[in-house]
């Protein structure tokens, strides 16, 4: 790759009860005034009120069209409906499905996108990659990133712990799959960021320095679990593709999504996935799996609600799913008893 255009988010706003700010924030950026928001209903009624009068003192209209899951059939509402609303730009609010949903709609209906999660479970925040389901391909799509985002750390703190802890395990993936672009760098000439590669190992090193703080539950930890995120986003734009942020372990998770559908959160299948692939690039594993039985993260397959072989399973089934993206999986070629042993060695089975 001798060339990549890099497109990051224009503002981003981290911080408490600045949910309320949302009008500004819309306004600043200058767009117009049309507003489609997407989200679920749950969190519509936790948040309208807020919402409604910040947009509303700034003169913005607006129209809020729910979603019930991440689907192309979805995509295709919200594009529709963004053409016949005249819609200017679009919001997702919510967790993964709606921040996808609504940057993958933004992507086909050439719109602006604003991330409003209310979950830290993913790194999804701020990266130009969008996870939809139903797709030939279990892996994510390429979309745009948000021209904004307006994390409320206040709002993130009080969702599900166990959301939290799945975006703790979406991060420490990061070692693993910066791992993995290296070894793409120097057994296929793969092309390879170095910046991009230490800024999503900073957000990963996070997680493994500040897990026991993070256990606590401040809202201090949280936001920091927030930045993180989004820097690991951030990272992805810059490469110009998934690779600092997705690798082995990743294959891994989207291969269970294939075995065992809606079974587990991503970002907990990508830290058991982290614990394996650790183990088969020499890395401290330990270390990984200590730092998320900190944060009250799955570690394993009983934790996780899973048949054992269905591990052994997706560990084979990896690398079928991109055989073009070169990881350590492609390299060793496991076969099942050895995929079994790796994982019962590292307690995943």
């Amino acid at each position: 790759m001798d060339r990549h255009l890099i497109e990051l988010p224009r503002k981003i706003l981290v911080g408490y009860n600045v949910i309320r700010e949302l009008g500004s924030f819309i306004k600043d950026l200058g767009f117009g005034k049309e507003v489609l928001i997407i989200s679920g209903e749950k969190v519509k009624s936790l948040i309208e009120k807020d919402v409604k009068e910040s947009l509303s003192s700034f003169g913005l209209s607006y129209l809020w069209h729910h979603i019930d899951s991440a689907t192309m059939s979805f995509v295709g509402q919200v594009v529709d409906l963004a053409k016949k609303h005249q819609s200017k730009i679009l919001v997702g609010l919510g967790g993964g499905k709606s921040i996808d949903v609504a940057k993958l709609s933004a992507y086909y209906a050439n719109l602006p996108f604003i991330s409003v999660p209310t979950s830290a479970s993913h790194d999804g925040i701020s990266s130009p990659f969008a996870s939809i389901k139903g797709m030939d391909k279990p892996y994510s799509l390429i979309a745009k990133p948000p021209i904004g985002v307006l994390a409320d750390i206040i709002i993130i703190a009080n969702a599900p712990r166990r959301l939290l802890a799945s975006g703790c395990g979406d991060l420490v993936a990061k070692i693993t799959a910066v791992k993995d672009w290296e070894l793409a760098r120097d057994e296929k000439g793969e092309y390879f960021g170095n910046y991009a590669a230490s800024l999503a190992r900073l957000s990963a090193k996070l997680v493994i320095d500040e897990s026991e703080k993070i256990r606590e539950g401040s809202k201090e930890s949280v936001r920091d679990v927030v930045e993180a995120l989004i820097s690991a986003g951030v990272a992805a734009c810059i490469a110009g593709s998934s690779r600092p942020c997705s690798g082995s372990e990743h294959l891994f998770s989207h291969a269970l999504d294939m075995l065992a559908p809606n079974i587990g959160l991503h970002g907990e299948k990508c830290g058991i996935g982290a614990i394996m692939m650790a183990k088969l690039h020499n890395l401290e594993w330990e270390k990984i799996a200590n730092s998320l039985k900190n944060v009250h993260a799955v570690v394993n397959a009983y934790e996780l609600g899973i048949n054992p072989e269905l591990i052994v399973d997706a560990i084979l089934l990896a690398p079928k799913i991109r055989p073009e993206r070169y990881t350590i999986l492609h390299k060793l070629n496991l076969d099942r008893e050895s995929a079994k042993n790796l994982a019962e060695s590292v307690n995943v089975i």
